[in-house]
């Protein structure tokens, strides 16, 4: 029986650890934006980590060092690829431009999973659009959500 979450006799909250969070079966591909990310998540962890103990926040303890458990293997295991200035097919890293049958154009940067946020522009190079985009070039047809989209650009 699971003992994550416990009631005192005194009214208040224990916590022991929290369960990991779920790590990628994938490499842990990096730009260099991302492995920045990653190191300034560890730092701020470690801080909220000192202040929980300096206030006794078994709660804010246990989320503090469950994450960073996941940040400092995230880094461990970061693989740095660097910057390519080859424009000639899409690459992990590559900003892509493609035009839709529709007339839409989107624009995406491919990136490591942990710094993926499509909202911003970025995707994770293990989503099903990424891997469409990667090794084509300028002028290659992908399928997009069952619809066909033409590579316009590629930085």
């Amino acid at each position: 029986m699971s003992r994550a979450f416990v009631r005192e006799d005194d009214g208040g909250e224990a916590f022991e650890d929290l369960p990991d969070r779920p790590l990628s079966p994938h490499q842990n591909l990096v730009t260099s934006e991302g492995l920045a990310q990653i190191e300034r998540m560890i730092e701020d962890l470690r801080r909220r980590l000192s202040q929980a103990h300096e206030t006794d926040d078994k709660g804010e303890v246990a989320r503090a060092s469950r994450d960073l458990r996941y940040w400092s293997h995230r880094k461990s295991t970061a693989e740095l690829v660097p910057a390519s200035s080859d424009r000639s097919h899409v690459r992990f890293g590559s900003r892509v431009t493609f035009e839709r049958e529709d007339g839409r154009r989107q624009t995406y940067r491919i990136v490591g999973e942990d710094e993926a946020d499509p909202a911003k522009g970025t995707i994770s190079y293990v989503s099903p659009l990424a891997q469409a985009l990667l090794g084509r070039s300028v002028g290659d047809t992908i399928t997009v959500a069952h619809t066909e989209a033409a590579i316009t650009q590629i930085e």
